[in-house]
């Protein structure tokens, strides 16, 4: 199993490890499992912003290429990080269950969004958040943040920020919901496409591994997954632009209500709309047509560029 080597990766990964080990041995499946780290270029680059270096891609290629050449056999990536087409041979074998898709603000003063003051240091390292905020709260200076948790949570603590924001589900993997100081309502910053939840890559065929993977599955979250990658896929969307998706699937277990939004990077414009519908492909790319046709082309366009 391939991995980053940042802390919150090889958390994930050894949670999903421990947790096929389990169901291998309730299964009576003799596995074993041999971790393998792997540099990618997102880590390698952090004195610029991931819109200006590729976007979605850069945490994922280095270890789709060991996939591909045989040197791993599958990976957990945060869904979030997928680009909205994989490499031709390989494909999500398992969408295990969502942790918390929201945002987390996390400020030194406890102050929440609402009563974050005027021309307060909020720091980022998503042109999503950066844009929603922005909209909502124009008054803020929003400024990027690159680095793994640690390293944003320190410079939080030396003053560097009054607040910061981050995905809630990285902070609870890793132990820390206790620094959360607002878990941010969907309604006011829709999460990224896929947030909260996990993609465990492999290669097409791998009929013994697949066969383990299915164990693990979650089809409620993979079917509110794929509403937002098809609303990303229509939207050909990635880093570089200010795009979020969120669906949810309905109590009666057939309908999804999916939300997106697409915004300028100067938070100066902000489409957003709500479609219902039980086929999550069909739901997403319906929902990125509608916001292509509201404008979202020329938005994207010039993003860009």
């Amino acid at each position: 199993m391939g991995s980053r080597q940042s802390a919150l990766a090889l958390t994930q990964t050894n949670h999903v490890i421990a947790s096929l080990e389990a169901l291998a041995r309730r299964e009576g499946i003799e596995a074993e499992f041999e971790l393998r780290k792997i540099v990618t270029r997102g880590d390698r680059i952090l004195d610029v912003t991931l819109s200006k270096v590729g976007g979605k891609g850069l945490f994922v290629k280095e270890i789709e290429q060991a996939m591909l050449d045989h040197e791993i056999d599958f990976a957990v990536h945060s869904m979030k990080d997928m680009p909205a087409e994989l490499p031709e041979g390989l494909m999500i074998g398992c969408v295990p269950e969502r942790e918390d898709p929201r945002d987390a603000l996390i400020t030194r003063q406890g102050w929440t969004l609402q009563t974050l003051p005027q021309g307060a240091k909020l720091g980022t390292s998503s042109l999503r958040r950066s844009a929603q905020m922005k909209y909502m709260r124009p008054d803020l200076n929003v400024e990027w943040l690159r680095g793994n948790i640690d390293s944003r949570l320190k410079r939080l603590d030396d003053g560097q920020f009054d607040a910061i924001l981050l995905a809630s589900a990285g902070l609870k993997r890793m132990g820390w919901e206790e620094k959360i100081t607002e878990a941010v309502d969907p309604d006011l910053c829709v999460p990224a496409v896929g947030q909260g939840a996990l993609a465990i890559e492999c290669r097409e065929g791998d009929e013994e591994l697949l066969a383990l993977l299915k164990l693990y599955h979650h089809e409620r979250t993979a079917r509110a997954v794929e509403a937002e990658r098809a609303f990303l896929k229509t939207l050909n969307g990635g880093c570089q632009i200010p795009i979020g998706a969120h669906a949810v699937l309905d109590g009666d277990g057939e309908t999804l209500t999916l939300t997106g939004i697409v915004g300028s990077a100067d938070g100066s414009e902000l489409l957003r709309e709500t479609l219902r519908g039980a086929d999550g492909r069909k739901l997403g790319v319906a929902l990125g047509e509608e916001l292509l046709a509201r404008g979202a082309e020329r938005i994207l366009a010039e993003a860009r560029e």
